[in-house]
């Protein structure tokens, strides 16, 4: 992957987190020079990941699907960074997950050869990019779902003109969940009708196990074990009608992948399957939701090791056991439980504001104004979208690079 001229524009005001000196210098000059940061330099809040950990977590998870035996095309919406992209690829993925035709069109311009858009595409302005995108660079692969016949009449419309048909897979959801056929019937006819589309090719089966749900709840966990067991079993009754050389059977968010890869392996020798998790989050892993239900840390290990650290400093001291830190909404995910204090354990964030944070203090604990705190945080998708540089610290905080996202 080729990575454009980003590492040569000069940072300024746009970058938040930044320390003003680095202003009018390249991110690459920065990287080349290798500064230790401080807190102190860097008007607050800021944002940093962990090399050590993203190292570890990109080895640990590749090791992990070549052990089960199943690819990897990590969700690219989690971190939208193409330089992170270029490592999960270089790892052994094969190829990157996206939500929208936007998402791709980032990755794209960054050289990805081989996309997923995990959703179903039926807007004639995206169709005509997908076309287009295909027709110029042979080398290019790229796969979307359909859940409906009349997703397959606007894809192929949309299609017209194009030389290179689209790859598709037929989506099953679950009562209650999101997209995807709901029965039998309706799995059957929307196979028949892309594989009668002059546009498309039937490609395989796709899914989404945590659509009600990332809990370890048995209740939730019976309703992924049903998708899983309704999954297979629709990819080997569409296996007759699979136009391309091998069957694509996709599901595998961040909370049951090792599920995933227990109910969509050991195939029947003659059945040519590849099982794609789209797993997305275990590359900065947190200390929240994931730190709870990732099947590699659920149990209390460590095999995913958090990478991401928002760092702010108190404000204001207005309550004996009341901390207002500088950090709020715009700067941190809140919609799977608030950030972590790491330096204060017998400490909480209760109210999170669109710029300040309420920290409740333990008994023992003290903050004083100025003092600079470390957060943890609780589903990576929604922190990356707040930062536009992230700095990557190795062991001595030396930076060692900074990660361009492009929300």
């Amino acid at each position: 992957m080729t990575v454009p001229a980003a590492a040569d524009e000069p940072l300024d005001w746009r970058f938040k987190g930044v320390p003003v000196q680095w202003w009018g210098r390249t991110a690459a000059e920065i990287v080349a020079e290798g500064p230790r940061w401080s807190d102190d330099d860097a008007p607050g809040p800021v944002c940093v990941l962990r090399a050590e950990a993203l190292t570890h977590n990109l080895e640990t998870m590749a090791a992990w699907c070549r052990q089960r035996g199943v690819e990897l095309a990590p969700h690219g919406k989690t971190h939208m960074a193409p330089q992170l992209a270029d490592r999960q690829l270089a790892a052994g993925a094969s190829a990157i997950t996206v939500a929208t035709v936007a998402q791709a069109a980032v990755y794209r311009a960054f050289g990805v050869a081989s996309l997923v858009l995990a959703g179903e595409l039926v807007d004639r302005a995206g169709l005509a990019w997908v076309g287009a995108e295909l027709d110029s660079d042979p080398q290019l692969t790229f796969t979307c779902w359909v859940d409906s016949v009349r997703g397959v009449e606007l894809m192929t419309a949309g299609l017209a003109g194009t030389s290179r048909p689209v790859d598709v897979c037929v989506e099953v959801g679950i009562p209650g969940g999101r997209s995807g056929c709901r029965d039998r019937a309706e799995i059957d006819a929307v196979a028949r009708a892309v594989a009668a589309s002059p546009r498309l090719r039937l490609a395989g089966v796709a899914g989404y196990e945590a659509a009600v749900g990332q809990t370890l709840a048995p209740q939730e966990q019976d309703v992924v074990a049903e998708h899983l067991r309704l999954l297979r079993a629709t990819a080997i009754g569409l296996a007759p009608l699979v136009q391309t050389e091998s069957m694509m059977v996709s599901a595998g968010g961040s909370t049951y992948f090792d599920a995933v890869a227990d109910a969509l392996t050991g195939w029947a020798g003659d059945l040519p399957v590849r099982t794609v998790l789209r797993s997305g989050c275990y590359l900065t892993h947190d200390h929240g939701i994931y730190q709870r239900t990732s099947p590699l840390t659920r149990d209390g290990g460590d095999a995913l090791r958090p990478a991401f650290e928002v760092r702010a400093a108190v404000v204001s001291r207005p309550e004996p056991e009341l901390a207002v830190v500088a950090m709020g909404r715009r700067d941190v995910g809140f919609d799977q439980g608030l950030p972590v204090p790491l330096d204060l354990p017998g400490s909480a964030l209760t109210t999170l504001y669109d710029q300040h944070a309420n920290l409740r203090l333990g008994g023992f604990d003290s903050a004083d104004v100025g003092q600079w705190l470390r957060f943890g945080i609780s589903h990576p998708c929604t922190v990356f979208d707040k930062w536009r540089l992230i700095p990557v610290l190795d062991a001595g905080d030396r930076v060692v690079d900074l990660i361009r996202t492009y929300f």
